[in-house]
């Protein structure tokens, strides 16, 4: 990637300030409305996440109604905005109107066991709101990240994160902390959705497609004996809030391959049971095995 300008990253920092600080304000229903016009300008912008969107589900899942889904993804990101920008004014005694947990009796039982408690989370539902809703309901947590282009934006992303107790892992390091953490028995939230270079994933089946996926999750859970337990934070229109569900642990085998595997058919099975709510504009499938054609030619 080229250098970015000191120009570009103001620009881009004071659109981004701007967004936040008005969602922020705003009374929650005007929020709202701003942050579906955010995101509505985002589509009209940048077209190819539409396609790129229309694309992976045309692979993954043909026979579903694919206009709907896309929608959803952007209504989700634009629930995902309000959320993050009003952070500084959620608290312990009002969390219950932006979330509920369910299923925490697994991640209670894995602090039991002791050997600490590694999240296999994605981008589905409302991944910022899940981490920054556990340190309230459970305690701090770590959570690995990747630094954001734009200096001036990551740091105002990373405050936020971090405005309950969250410690940020980064991962150009993020093996070490993350064995330290779980050596005292913390819990470390890993995004397990991403596309992975060869060199540090495996092709797996996902959504009957090869996906290359990091390894790196299941050789730290193979090491360090952590339960690994998926969680997300999904929206429920019902109850107009989210569900911070946390699913039994998945086995560890201590085969790389086997368990990669299973976790990403256990995201799979969450996609497809909220699939409005997960990431679909990003190339998931953008590595394929030597020799594969492109799966995104032309977008």
């Amino acid at each position: 990637m080229g250098q970015r300008s000191a120009l570009r990253n103001r620009i881009e920092y004071c659109a981004a300030l701007a967004a936040v600080k008005s969602l922020e304000w705003a009374p929650v229903g005007v929020a709202h409305w701003l942050a579906r016009g955010y995101t509505g300008l985002l589509d009209l912008a940048m077209p190819r996440l539409r396609r790129v969107a229309y694309r992976n589900l045309q692979m993954a899942m043909p026979e579903a109604s694919h206009r709907p889904i896309v929608d959803g993804v952007f209504r989700s990101i634009a629930r995902l905005l309000v959320t993050f920008a009003k952070f500084p004014g959620i608290r312990r005694e009002n969390l219950s109107r932006w979330i509920r947990c369910e299923g925490g009796e697994h991640f209670d039982a894995a602090l039991r066991a002791g050997r600490g408690v590694l999240f296999a989370t994605a981008h589905l539902g409302n991944w910022e709101l899940s981490a920054f809703a556990h340190a309230w309901l459970a305690g701090p947590m770590n959570v690995v990240a990747r630094p954001l282009d734009n200096p001036l934006i990551d740091t105002l992303v990373e405050r936020r994160r971090a405005l309950t107790g969250n410690r940020l892992l980064f991962k150009k390091d993020f093996a070490r902390g993350i064995l330290k953490a779980l050596a005292s028995n913390q819990a470390v939230g890993i995004l397990i959705d991403q596309n992975s270079s060869p060199d540090e994933g495996v092709f797996v089946n996902f959504f009957g497609i090869p996906a290359c996926a990091g390894t790196g999750f299941a050789k730290i859970a193979s090491h360090s004996g952590a339960a690994v337990i998926p969680g997300f934070a999904l929206w429920s229109e019902q109850e107009r809030r989210y569900v911070l569900r946390f699913y039994p642990p998945v086995p560890v085998t201590g085969d790389v391959r086997r368990d990669t595997q299973a976790l990403q058919c256990k995201l799979e099975e969450a996609i497809r049971a909220y699939p409005d709510q997960w990431l679909w504009i990003h190339r998931r499938w953008k590595t394929q095995p030597p020799g594969a054609a492109s799966l995104y030619e032309g977008l």
